[in-house]
């Protein structure tokens, strides 16, 4: 079974629907700007456990879905 979204205007669809972007924590120790830009633009945490993720309802509604899933089994929280 794939994996689906909880679109809060269309309802759960399949995950083809959408574009993932993870919502980055810039680590506080970075104080130059350039480094915390590179950092947000690039650097991924990939973390197990719970985690706060945008999607973004291309071939639907085309808006952005704020949502935190549980990356381990992969349930929405």
């Amino acid at each position: 079974m794939a994996l689906l979204v909880p679109c809060e205007n269309c309802g759960p669809r399949p995950v083809d629907e959408f574009i993932y972007g993870e919502i980055p924590q810039v680590p506080e120790h970075l104080s130059d700007p350039a480094a915390r830009d590179l950092d947000r633009v690039y650097m991924r945490t990939n973390p197990t456990g719970p985690a706060a993720e945008a999607w973004f309802h291309a071939a639907g509604c085309r808006r952005w879905t704020y949502l935190v899933r549980d990356r381990t089994t992969y349930e929405w929280l």
